[in-house]
C-alpha cells in the first residue's frame, strides 16, 4: 500500500502546483496595467478612456491641445489678471516693506506668464472672442476674490491692507495650484503642462512665505 500511495500523492501535488501556476498566470494576465485615464476630447468631441500606458504613449506621439489645455490657458489669464490688480495696490497702500516686495515679485512672475499664455493661444488659434474666460463663470474659478473682497482691499490701508492682501493672495494662489493640478491630470499639451508646473512651483513657495508673514 505505501508503495502505491506515494505516486498518487505526488500526482496530486503536481496537479495542485499546475493549477496554482495556471491561476497565477490568469491573475497576472487579468491584472490591469494601471489606472484608466479620462482624456478630454477637442471641443465638440467625446472624452476617451485610456489606460495609463495608452495615455503616456498618446502624449508622447501627439500633444495636440485638448479642451482642458485651452480652458486652463484662458482661465489662468483671468486669474493672473486679478492677482496683478491686487499687487498694483500694494505700493501705495501696504505698510510692510515685505508685503510690497512680495507683491512686486508676484507681478514680475505673473505678468510674463499672462503674455506666454496669450501667445500660446494665438499659436494654436484658440484666441477667439472669449479668450479670457472661455465661457466660464469667473467667480467659479478656484481662489478668485469676490468683488466685495476686492472693494475692501482697495479701501484698506496700512496693517489692515497687509493682512487682507496676504489672506486673499494665499487663497488666490491655492486656487491657481488647484487649476494647475487639474490640467496636469486632464490636459495633453506639453507646453501647458510646463506652465502648470511653473505655477505650482512658484506659488507653493510664495504661499509658505505669505503664511510666515501673517
Amino acid at each position: 500500500m505505501p508503495v502505491r500511495r506515494a505516486p498518487l500523492v505526488t500526482a496530486s501535488l503536481l496537479a495542485l502546483l499546475l493549477a496554482s501556476c495556471d491561476s497565477d498566470s490568469d491573475t497576472r494576465s487579468a491584472a490591469p496595467d494601471g489606472p484608466s485615464v479620462i482624456a478630454p476630447g477637442m471641443p465638440g468631441e467625446a472624452n476617451r478612456t485610456l489606460s495609463a500606458e495608452e495615455a503616456a504613449a498618446h502624449r508622447a506621439e501627439d500633444d495636440t491641445p485638448n479642451s482642458a489645455d485651452v480652458s486652463f490657458a484662458r482661465m489662468m489669464i483671468e486669474h493672473h489678471g486679478q492677482a496683478l490688480e491686487m499687487t498694483a495696490l500694494a505700493p501705495g497702500q501696504a505698510e510692510s516693506a515685505k508685503v510690497k516686495s512680495l507683491a512686486s515679485r508676484i507681478a514680475a512672475a505673473q505678468g510674463p506668464e499672462i503674455k506666454a499664455m496669450k501667445s500660446w493661444l494665438t499659436t494654436h488659434d484658440k484666441d477667439g472672442a472669449n479668450t479670457a474666460s472661455g465661457g466660464h463663470d469667473h467667480s467659479a474659478m478656484p481662489g478668485m476674490a469676490t468683488e466685495a473682497q476686492m472693494n475692501k482691499l482697495r479701501a484698506a490701508r496700512g496693517k489692515a491692507f497687509d493682512e487682507l492682501f496676504l489672506t486673499l493672495m494665499i487663497t488666490h494662489h491655492e486656487g491657481a495650484i488647484t487649476m494647475a493640478a487639474d490640467v496636469k491630470a486632464q490636459g495633453n499639451n506639453i507646453r501647458i503642462e510646463e506652465m502648470a508646473d511653473d505655477v505650482v512651483a512658484e506659488q507653493t513657495t510664495e504661499i509658505s512665505r505669505m503664511r510666515a508673514m501673517l
